[in-house]
This record gives C-alpha cells, structure tokens and sequence, in this order.
C-alpha cells in the first residue's frame, strides 16, 4: 500500500508542480482558462503557492504521514473548488480537476491505510 501512495503523491506532485510553475510564470493558455472561470488575476499567486505547498506537502508525506494526509486533503478541497468553478462557469471541461482530486482522494486513503 506504501508504494501505490508513493507512486500517486510524485505524480500528484509532479503536476502540482508543473501546474504552479506555469501559473507563476503566467503562462497564456493557463492564465486565459482562470480567467474565462472568473478567476481574478491578483489570485493566481496565490493558487499557484497552494499548488506548490500541496506537491511539497505530498513528498513530506513520504516521511511523515501526517503531513501527506493534510496536503491530500488540501489538495482534494482545491480540486474540488477547481470542479465547482468550472460548472458555475458552464464550462464542463472538468475531466482534469476530476481526474486530480480523485487522485488526491486515493492519496488520502492509502496514507491513512499505511500510516
């Protein structure tokens, strides 16, 4: 069960991290889907440091159970808020952010399994 959590927490991270460096960077084609769900440009810093604290997060959670635990769930909670703001938005491309939180869902269990 360890290894099934580590497998899924580097590639969480992993795409946590991509995800965070393109929105610090500003990437165009991430920037213009935040900003066709309304998202209000001064709040991209913000989402891309939770971004970042939830990969970081995920890799403690390696060493330190509790840690993994509460960075799943917060990665979870944002994912889910990703979902939300695309329906509010009618804007049903949400196979990403569904595709994500399920798998930060499956980080919750399996570190709670093996801790």
């Amino acid at each position: 069960m360890f290894i099934a959590y580590a497998v899924i927490a580097v590639v969480l991270a992993l795409a946590l991290s991509t995800s965070a460096f393109l929105t610090f960077t500003r990437n165009e084609k991430l920037v213009g889907g935040f900003a066709e769900l309304g998202v209000p440009d001064a709040l991209l810093p913000r989402l891309a440091l939770a971004k970042a604290a939830g990969a970081a997060g995920l890799l403690i959670g390696l060493v330190v159970p509790v840690i993994g635990v509460a960075a799943a769930v917060g990665v979870a909670l944002y994912f889910l808020g990703a979902v939300v703001a695309h329906v509010r938005a009618h804007d049903y491309a949400i196979a990403p952010a569904v595709v994500l939180g399920l798998a930060a869902v499956a980080a919750v269990v399996l570190r709670i399994a093996t801790a």
